[in-house]
């Protein structure tokens, strides 16, 4: 496992393609898809709720139950009012960056498929050069090339119809991977990874392992917190992104420092359960993974805090893939933490014995 490059063609090919595919918060079935049908081989069954949540199943029967997870959602927008003169206005889903649109292709996603629109936005020429306005969720505005809001409407366009951008997989300098929706699709293909691994290389598990591509996180961790009550774990080992702070205009005295290409990111807060975390952290240390650490002040922001506060308490634990330019089109990791995160998880799940606690008691 040590020297043995992870990721295949066939893992890249999938990346890709589910990287591609968009999954808007409350809009995620089709790229769970496609999650399932790569995953498919290696796991025993599949469980889906009514939102949308996916969830591969090694060892079913057994009465312990392990959680590996990350989301599927990405960030988008809702169309929220139609000009006379057939422009756009609109609304976050999720964290959506007001400051990248302008000038940005766009998909519209109506019954009849895929309307095309621009963000557009005022020539340099025409601007008050004393006094610039910065674009905000109140002026950009998307031109699907209709004349007014009557032709808007015979395209299929309307309010609440979402909006993605179509910006598709690259990768950069041999070992970077760029992308929209990075956050968090590569969670959800890194567990996938893990089972694969898991299969290929015979593991037998003593417990139950629910690889869990959770729904609606990017609105408040809400899927998290559905499948949590349908699961029951008793352990949870989550995976999220979280910022390199190395790239300009970020302080690192507030957030901290983690940067891509250094290792998978392991979280200290409350929510992460302390014995859980110094698991993983024994376990990068004894396979000479390469890992970061992080300080939450009270929330992780992820599903750790849904999954840790479920149930009466799941023993919970983060692992991080630290992210260049989050909530944008342009979202980077490095080849070899996404590497590194499958194997820390897959040799920290080795590492797990069937009715283990974690209490602090023990």
């Amino acid at each position: 496992m040590a020297t043995k490059k992870i990721l295949t063609k066939k893992s890249l090919d999938f990346f890709e393609k589910y990287l591609n595919n968009a999954a808007p918060t409350g809009y995620e079935w089709e790229g769970q898809k496609i999650w399932m049908d790569y995953l498919k081989p290696y796991v025993d069954t599949f469980i889906t709720d009514t939102y949308g949540t996916a969830v591969g199943v090694i060892n079913p029967d057994a009465k312990f139950k392990v959680v590996i997870e990350g989301h599927s959602d990405e960030i988008s927008w809702y169309v929220n009012y139609v000009s006379d003169n057939g422009l756009l206005y609109v609304i976050r889903n999720g964290g959506s960056d007001h400051q990248v649109a302008p000038s940005k292709w766009v998909n519209i996603h109506t019954k009849n498929g895929i309307v095309k629109g621009i963000f557009g936005w005022p020539a340099i020429h025409t601007r008050d050069k004393g006094k610039e306005t910065p674009p905000k969720l109140d002026n950009i505005f998307i031109d699907i090339g209709a004349k007014d809001k009557e032709e808007v409407e015979k395209m299929g366009v309307h309010v609440g119809c979402v909006i993605t951008y179509p910006d598709e997989f690259q990768v950069l300098n041999d070992d970077k991977f760029v992308c929209r929706a990075i956050d968090n699709r590569a969670g959800g293909f890194m567990i996938a990874e893990v089972a694969r691994l898991l299969h290929e290389n015979k593991k037998e598990l003593p417990f139950g392992l629910y690889i869990t591509n959770s729904v609606q996180e990017e609105i408040g961790l809400r899927g998290a917190e559905m499948i949590t009550q349908t699961i029951k774990p008793n352990v949870a080992i989550i995976t999220d992104v979280c910022h390199d702070t190395t790239t300009p205009m970020i302080d690192q005295k507030t957030q901290g420092h983690t940067e891509i290409g250094s290792g998978p990111v392991i979280s200290y807060a409350p929510a992460v359960q302390n014995k859980l975390r110094e698991r993983i952290l024994d376990t990068a240390e004894a396979k000479k993974i390469p890992f970061q650490r992080m300080a939450a002040s009270r929330a992780t922001g992820t599903d750790t805090d849904a999954f840790a506060y479920s149930n009466g308490g799941v023993a919970s634990a983060l692992i991080s893939l630290p992210l260049r330019y989050m909530h944008t089109t342009v979202e980077t990791v490095h080849r070899d933490d996404v590497e590194n995160v499958i194997k820390l998880i897959y040799e920290t799940l080795l590492t797990i014995k069937e009715g283990e606690t974690f209490s602090y008691f023990d």
